[in-house]
């Protein structure tokens, strides 16, 4: 049988690295990794794979790797469940990542994540720069439909 895997994709938040009970490293992530076609809009969508990794790989990615990092992956899709607190049985894929790879500079992935809080500024700038245009929602541009409360996201927010 043939189980194997191979992911090109960009993490949406940084790694989460744990210990189990008998001190081994475990990893887990989530990868946006881009689809080959585009919807009928002509824009482009992501599937967001989740993936674990173990041991020393796992403190190295951990410790490497960021939100947003360009990164490859090589392993195998494992299906496992369980019995939540409410007594209902929960399937979960995922993949078991056997290594990873860094498939950007550290300087590049700053440049990036600059570059893109830039593009947010402006983004920012051009909204509040409209006047009173009407949107989708009927709010006009001006108007906050939050009742004049900013509103703070954080790049945590981002899915990546």
């Amino acid at each position: 049988m043939i189980n194997n895997v191979t992911l090109v994709g960009r993490l949406t938040k940084d790694p989460d690295l744990r210990y189990t009970a008998s001190a081994t490293a475990v990893a887990t992530f989530t990868l946006a990794v881009n689809r080959n076609f585009t919807n009928q809009n002509g824009n482009r969508e992501a599937d967001f794979i989740n993936c674990v990794i173990w041991r020393k790989s796992a403190e190295t990615i951990a410790t490497l790797a960021k939100k947003g990092s360009l990164i490859g992956v090589v392993g195998r899709i494992q299906t496992r469940s369980y019995d939540n607190q409410q007594g209902q049985r929960v399937y979960v894929t995922e993949v078991v990542a056997d290594n990873f790879q860094l498939l950007e500079s550290k300087a590049a992935t700053e440049s990036r994540m600059h570059q893109n809080q830039s593009q947010a500024e402006q983004r920012t700038s051009t909204f509040e720069q409209r006047g009173t245009t009407t949107n989708k929602s009927g709010f006009k541009a001006s108007q906050n439909p939050f009742d004049g409360q900013k509103i703070d996201i954080s790049e945590d927010d981002l899915p990546f």
